[in-house]
């Protein structure tokens, strides 16, 4: 697979970076390129180490949200031969469809849609002779024994999750912007507070119906919380690629889920949290008008946040944060470290 290809593109200090890196013992994630440090790079336009680092990232994280919508799938969602797995829980379904009709397709939808997403880029890696990335020796967690799911080994944990909803006052907000720094009160305070599941455990959660109702809620809410981040995102490191191609890649990707996180914002609003609060308007699902790149400039409808510095990192230690690695292994949290880290360090090349 290994093409003779040009001497990528980067500079002395990056280059010191990635030879450390492959040649430290125990440093998991490192070797960024099968074989050696060379890339098949296009004549007109290079492909760096630092584009192959951001790919393997984004590849690593739609992993992880795979396993995590194949999870939601199982139990709720439609199973075919689209997203295969799994066969069902009618009274968490029944649940997810007490808030909107059309959830379960939804949430097949975006299920196959992941898929399709990690597959692609590692395609597109190995194309180029880089190595793709593979997390199955950490699939390594419980997930529920609830009749419907698989009975196997997961990636992620929706049962015991903390469910940070500050997204939508922050895109309510008309006068801040996290990329300034500025925070934003969570617009469900409950689920913030706890550890909660988003599936049911076990059968026995099927029961009573108030309390499979309250796992649903938390599901619809998470939903969301997962997809917000994914459209802050890609345009965050698409800003650090340096070849066209792999800049179209992104610039494709990330815009679908956008698609996701609007879906789910507008199906999160239908729960009962939200009846008879004007300040939490289930219907104003549109980005309200803010302060973008300099107070100073007119209000602007946009993603947010967008800051590219740290990007990778913040969103590991967003996921983190949630409870949805509860359980993993120090070499699980290693691997995602060490590719967040090698995307931040990518830089454009001018």
């Amino acid at each position: 697979m290994l093409q003779q290809v040009r001497t990528l593109r980067s500079s002395s200090t990056r280059r010191s970076f990635l030879c450390a890196g492959l040649a430290a013992p125990g440093v998991i994630g490192a070797s960024l390129v099968a074989g050696g440090s060379r890339v098949a790079a296009r004549d007109e336009d290079e492909i760096t180490h630092g584009d192959i680092s951001i790919l393997r990232f984004l590849s690593a994280l739609e992993i992880l949200e795979t396993d995590l919508w194949q999870q939601y799938n199982e139990l709720g969602g439609i199973q075919d031969a689209e997203v295969p797995g799994g066969s069902g829980s009618k009274a968490y379904t029944d649940a997810l469809v007490n808030l909107d009709g059309d959830m379960p397709q939804y949430i097949h939808d975006n299920t196959e849609d992941e898929f399709t997403h990690f597959n692609f880029i590692n395609g597109y890696l190995m194309s180029k002779g880089a190595k793709p990335v593979n997390l199955d020796r950490f699939r390594t967690l419980a997930g529920s024994t609830a009749m419907g799911a698989q009975k196997i080994k997961r990636l992620t944990n929706l049962m015991q999750l903390t469910v940070d909803t500050s997204w939508w006052t922050r895109y309510r907000s008309r006068t801040k912007n996290p990329d300034f720094g500025d925070t934003f009160p969570p617009a469900i305070p409950g689920l913030i507070q706890g550890k909660f599941p988003a599936i049911p455990r076990s059968d026995a959660d099927l029961t009573p119906g108030t309390h499979l109702q309250a796992i649903a809620n938390t599901a619809a809410f998470h939903f969301a919380t997962i997809e917000q981040g994914g459209t802050s995102l890609y345009p965050a490191l698409a800003q650090r690629v340096s070849n066209v191609e792999v800049l179209r890649i992104l610039l494709s990707i990330g815009p679908t889920e956008a698609l996701h996180f609007q879906v789910w914002h507008d199906k999160a609003g239908n729960a009962p949290a939200f009846a008879g609060n004007e300040d939490l308007q289930a219907n104003l699902i549109m980005p309200e008008p803010t302060v973008f790149l300099s107070r100073s400039f007119p209000v602007c409808s946009i993603v947010r946040p967008t800051e590219t510095q740290g990007a990778a990192m913040g969103a590991v230690r967003f996921l983190t944060a949630s409870g949805l690695f509860t359980g993993q292994s120090r070499a699980f949290f290693a691997e995602l470290n060490a590719l967040a880290t090698q995307a931040d360090l990518a830089q454009r090349a001018v």
